[in-house]
């Protein structure tokens, strides 16, 4: 199992320098983060597919919600739930 970190306080992301955010969310063990371009990036416990990366992958790192790009949709907001992540496109 990925053991992902607990970051009880806040703490900068390391998002590519070119994003802005214009939105986040947090669940209750995972995070989303809407770009001003439409991107979605989603980070944390993954065990349910709440991070929409197509597996149950858990990671520390903000990645892109590829599935969401390739299909040409332009995120508009997100709520995490506690083991779901709901996005308007």
């Amino acid at each position: 199992a990925a053991f992902i970190s607990i970051q009880a306080f806040p703490a900068l992301l390391d998002l590519p320098q070119e994003l802005e955010v214009s939105a986040v969310s947090c669940g209750s063990r995972h995070t989303a983060a809407v770009t001003r371009g439409g991107e979605l990036y989603t980070w944390g416990w993954g065990k349910y597919g709440q991070l929409g990366h197509g597996n149950n992958t858990s990671s520390d790192q903000a990645r892109r919600v590829e599935h969401l790009a390739a299909q040409g949709l332009r995120v508009e907001e997100v709520v995490c739930g506690p083991w779901t992540t709901y996005v308007r496109v």
